[in-house]
């Protein structure tokens, strides 16, 4: 019997190198993030394969599983350790090497394999380590699946088996052919490519470049030391790096991918941010044109835009505001057959024609230049002020424990869930609506808004707010949303602020 994981264990002890440590609170809603030593070892991501496989013969799938890996130092010791642990639960284990996420995503569909566990903290900070899992492409697990997860782990009890191993030479270029086996663009794009020295540096450029864009790299050498800036196209400081090289090359666009590639930011030619919420109505702008009654699916981090823009209105696009998290998007696209689904943290999720369903930051890159290239006469800033105006925060998190994340959160939406009952004003205003399928989101009587929630994969609140009227109503809506907060004393430090 593999002996039950601890919570948590000395390092540099023998218990520390002979037993199992799985932190509880590394189970996230829709995958799972640890501090790599700290949270969990490497005997602890051997019970997690192994609970991973157990699930799967439990869920009634084949167990037959791809994996990869991303670019930090302790990604492949992480990553092999994961599989001996599948292995001994009875899983053919299809390892595809150094990927970015949607690379696995793509091999369960190429490979015809059913379940995925890519090894990846995504943009987290280094230090941290993770597994997006799923059993049912092109979905990857949600709260249930996750919930059960955790009791087989932490409960050891685990299922054995004799399972298989095979390796995939060379896999990335089977991936890139297929992101790039499409008409060339015929409009000449010099773009920026970002990738904040993670892994989708190893592959963006000679993507774009496949596609008919001028490349102009920056920060694509891989190191797992993130030297300029962690690959995060939310964080400013990425974003301002990208519009520095773009007006330093009189760029027509940048483009930045997260630590895994799955997420894409944008800059346009001018070196303005376009955050990714605004991106997606250009989008759906540009794809509800030439599909008629388009199906939108957009989190609740995202701009209103989506559901008062005129252009969309006339081309009798329909949106549904949904739970942020890519999972929860995924799932939701999936269900719906829409169109696409636009994250404002850059996860983009487009069915057929453009893609499978999943979540890929090269897809949306694609999408982008495909949209210029319908629109000759328009540039990216063109297309950014087309949109009716309003102000927009990027996403700030305030730091919140894990274990405590959660209350603080239910007891802001109970606040103001009180407050519209009572009729309170917030900013000044009456409250028009609240949303309360993921936080709350509070809209004010003249459109003005601000969501409060739980980051789904760090110790974080998450906070976004935007306004039709002005940058002052804005910053109003943000103090309106702070004052609330700072009642909790849990709530500590903002990563960033408006």
């Amino acid at each position: 019997m593999f002996p039950r994981p601890k919570t948590s264990l000395l390092p540099n002890t023998y218990a520390y190198e002979s037993e199992p440590m799985v932190k509880p609170t590394g189970f996230r809603e829709y995958d799972a993030r640890w501090l790599f030593g700290k949270e969990i070892n490497l005997m602890g991501v051997q019970a997690l394969g192994m609970g991973l496989g157990t699930l799967i013969a439990e869920l009634g799938q084949k167990q037959e599983i791809v994996t990869g890996h991303d670019f930090r130092s302790y990604s492949a010791s992480i990553k092999y350790a994961l599989i001996s642990g599948l292995m001994a639960s009875g899983c053919k284990v299809h390892d595809i090497g150094l990927a970015v996420t949607p690379m696995a995503y793509f091999a369960q569909f190429d490979l015809d394999v059913p379940c995925v566990a890519m090894v990846t903290a995504s943009h987290n900070d280094n230090g941290w380590t993770g597994v997006k899992m799923g059993a049912n492409r092109p979905l990857t697990f949600g709260p249930d699946e996750m919930g059960r997860l955790k009791q087989i782990v932490l409960d050891a009890q685990f299922k054995s088996g004799a399972g298989s191993y095979v390796f995939h030479e060379n896999y990335p270029a089977r991936y890139i052919a297929d992101l790039t086996e499409r008409s060339r663009l015929t409009r000449k794009l010099k773009v920026v490519v970002a990738c904040g020295n993670g892994t989708a540096g190893a592959f963006a450029p000679q993507v774009m470049e496949a596609i008919g864009c001028d490349v102009i790299p920056l920060d694509t050498e891989l190191d797992h030391n993130f030297p300029k800036y962690n690959p995060n196209p939310e964080d400013m400081e990425m974003l301002h790096a990208i519009r520095d090289a773009v007006l330093l090359h009189k760029a027509d666009l940048g483009l930045g991918f997260d630590g895994d590639g799955d997420r894409c930011g944008v800059v346009d030619n001018t070196g303005e941010e376009i955050f990714a919420d605004k991106v997606g109505v250009m989008l759906a702008r540009d794809m509800s044109a030439i599909n008629a009654n388009a199906q939108f699916v957009v989190d609740v981090k995202s701009t209103g835009l989506f559901a008062t823009d005129p252009v969309l209105q006339a081309q009798g696009a329909r949106t549904e505001y949904w739970k942020t998290g890519h999972s929860y998007m995924k799932r939701r696209t999936h269900e719906l057959q829409a169109l696409a689904g636009f994250e404002k943290s850059g996860h983009f999720f487009f069915n057929a024609p453009l893609g499978r369903g999943y979540d890929d930051g090269l897809v949306s890159a694609i999408a982008i230049c495909e949209m210029l290239d319908r629109a000759p006469d328009k540039s990216m800033s063109d297309l950014k002020n087309a949109l009716p105006k309003t102000w927009s925060s990027p996403t700030m998190s305030p730091h919140c424990d894990d274990e405590t994340k959660y209350g603080v959160i239910d007891a802001v939406v109970k606040h103001f869930q009180a407050a519209k009952a009572n009729g309170d004003e917030v900013a000044g205003q009456p409250i028009r609506d609240l949303v309360t399928v993921n936080g709350v989101r509070v809209t004010c009587q003249d459109g003005s808004w601000g969501l409060v929630r739980a980051s789904s994969n760090k110790p974080e609140l998450v906070v976004v707010v935007e306004s039709p009227v002005s940058e002052a109503r804005m910053h109003e809506m943000f103090e309106a949303m702070n004052v609330v907060l700072r009642r909790h004393p849990e709530v500590g430090a903002y990563n960033q602020t408006i």
